[in-house]
């Protein structure tokens, strides 16, 4: 095997890549651009419906109003609240979304607050799940906690008892974990995530253009003829896809810290005073995720790169031709992404039994390392484990360039 032959086609195969708009635009454009329009793309987006949604005046209708005339005129003083006229069809309005929630008084109402000898129920009929009933049953809910504490006072005022008697003590709460295993912990999912999935779409068309793609071209032939040993071939073209594989994982990595570093300013300069902005790191600059945990994630995921693009460049060599080549790879998409997403379920925690599961034990190891928590038995088995998968992909894509059935098959 000739080391400088195996760079001579890699350099040969990185300059057509280079050639190519579209490998360009999937192994820089879309991992340096996606990462800010989630961001700030999509949550301006979510917070602007979020926010509108909330300042809207909710419409709700009261049954049995006459049964708690006060309650109901404290409702009418809502500004956020708007009552509607009674009506038989209210379900159907608020299946329609005409009707944000609806409260029911039952009869006596007032009379049984007053007594203290029994307590009736309050309900709220509201439509699950939909964003604007909730805020109209929040609403609803936080004027009746008022109101219920306004009826507890007045009635310790008139038997002359303190307002501890039925709040002893208050229930304050506080956090004590540093801002970057706060971050980790909310968005520590997401980013392994991302880099996995970016991982494999990076490798993905160099993988099936160098192989299926030549055979269309009818340019594998004149590559063979050469002379360069399968062994040399197969590894040169392992090393382009490893590079575009790697680029883009270092391009969407590079946008997410970067996305990252600046949601975190805005976030800090918007909360300034109020004891809420995320914790900040030497020079200002908010550290609510760990940047070193992002250098390492780069490291852990140099295996699964091999694996990936070892196994598309194996796969793809199996087809006549792109358009085949696209139809055998893409299902590797969605087998990735299902142990992508374990590791942000709650409860999947790292231990060595997932240190050993291909893909999931990156996703988890990358979560901790984000939080800045350094596990290094599970890091030191999630990378050797990665490895020997590694060794064996590239082992089947060897076996593939060594098949005269593989490579002319059209």
């Amino acid at each position: 095997m000739r080391t400088s032959v195996i760079f001579a086609v890699w350099r040969k195969e990185i300059t057509e890549v280079m050639r190519d708009r579209r490998a360009l635009v999937t192994t820089l454009l879309i991992p340096t651009v996606v990462m800010p329009l989630i961001m700030f793309g999509f949550g301006f987006i979510m917070a602007k419906v979020t926010g509108k949604a909330r300042a809207e005046i909710a419409t709700v209708l009261v049954l049995g109003a006459e049964n708690a005339p006060e309650l109901v005129e404290t409702l009418r003083a809502n500004p956020k609240l708007s009552l509607q006229a009674e009506s038989a069809d209210w379900r159907t309005r608020i299946a329609d979304k005409k009707l944000r929630a609806v409260l029911d008084i039952p009869a006596n109402f007032a009379e049984l607050t007053q007594s203290s000898k029994e307590c009736p129920p309050v309900k709220i009929y509201h439509y699950e799940g939909e964003m604007r009933s909730g805020f109209a049953q929040g609403e609803l809910r936080r004027v009746l906690a008022d109101y219920r504490d306004k009826l507890v006072a007045r009635q310790l005022s008139e038997r002359n008892l303190p307002a501890t008697l039925i709040k002893p003590y208050e229930i304050k709460s506080e956090n004590v974990a540093p801002p970057e295993k706060v971050g980790g912990n909310a968005i520590g999912g997401i980013i392994p995530y991302v880099l996995i999935l970016f991982c494999l779409t990076g490798a993905l068309y160099p993988a099936i253009d160098l192989t299926a793609g030549e055979k269309e071209r009818g340019t594998l032939e004149t590559v063979l003829s050469s002379p360069v040993s399968r062994l040399e071939l197969a590894l040169g073209k392992l090393l382009t896809v490893l590079t575009a594989a790697l680029t883009t994982v270092f391009c969407s990595l590079l946008s997410m810290g970067g996305s990252f570093l600046v949601a975190g300013v805005i976030m800090a300069d918007k909360f300034k005073g109020t004891g809420l902005a995320p914790g900040a790191s030497m020079g200002g600059i908010p550290n609510f995720i760990a940047p070193s945990g992002l250098l390492a994630i780069f490291f852990l995921a140099l295996p699964l790169a091999i694996f990936f693009s070892a196994l598309l460049l194996a796969l793809a060599l199996n087809a006549r031709t792109t358009k085949e080549a696209q139809s055998t790879c893409s299902p590797l998409i969605v087998v990735t992404i299902m142990p992508a997403m374990m590791g942000m379920m709650p409860g999947v925690e790292l231990n060595t039994l997932f240190s050993l599961v291909p893909i999931l034990n990156l996703a988890l190891v990358s979560k901790e390392l984000i939080s800045g928590v350094w596990h290094w038995n599970y890091i030191l088995l999630t990378f050797f484990s990665s490895l020997a998968y590694s060794a064996a992909a590239i082992a089947l894509c060897v076996r593939q360039f060594n098949r005269e059935t593989v490579l002319f098959r059209t």
